[in-house]
């Protein structure tokens, strides 16, 4: 179990995370203290966070976009809480002279933004992302511009999609499961 001790938050000079969410992702460990957990999606790296989790954000920088091969990046600091790698460790791409960002390397989820000032996690790696909402937008100068009405879109559920119904019902997902396992991958 590597453990990268007391973890701060994020930068923000090439994107990064801010203000205010308190949430309990995980559970409590020792006297209540809340206790996050998460991983990639092949389950080679898994990751616990011990500690209250106050700045959650989304960055629209280019370099956030592009990190994590979408719209924005939602993140996660860890400002004030110990993040250890449960399971594996990230690979790294050092994406400036200041910030790498960690990522699993058997199947390329993005895990983390690493600046001088700390480790922010992604968001969507947590067990129970649902618990840590974003409280503010970085980068918004890169925000695109369609971003502000995507909740205006036509939506529905993956089995109301009648042109994929047979597709999905021969899928067996890989993906691990939202909690800790003993071991990862189960017999194929």
């Amino acid at each position: 179990m590597a453990a990268s001790g007391q973890a701060g938050g994020q930068g923000r000079g090439e994107g990064g995370a801010g203000a205010g969410v308190q949430a309990q992702a995980a559970g409590a460990g020792a006297a209540g203290v809340p206790v996050h957990a998460g991983g990639c999606q092949c389950g080679a790296v898994r990751f616990r966070v011990t500690g209250t989790l106050e700045d959650a954000s989304i960055c629209h920088c280019r370099m956030c976009q592009k990190a994590f091969g979408g719209y924005y990046a939602p993140l996660v600091g860890t400002r004030g809480a110990v993040l250890e790698w449960t399971r594996g460790a990230p690979a790294h791409y050092q994406s400036s002279n200041l910030v790498r960002r960690g990522f699993c390397a058997a199947c390329g989820t993005p895990l983390s933004y690493e600046a001088p000032d700390g480790v922010a996690l992604a968001a969507g790696a947590f067990d129970d992302p649902a618990t840590l909402p974003p409280r503010i937008q970085y980068g918004i100068e890169g925000r695109l511009p369609f971003v502000g009405a995507l909740a205006t879109l036509p939506a529905r559920r993956t089995e109301e999609d009648e042109a994929a119904v047979e597709f999905l019902s021969r899928i067996v997902s890989f993906q691990h499961p939202d909690h800790d396992t003993a071991d990862w991958p189960p017999g194929r």
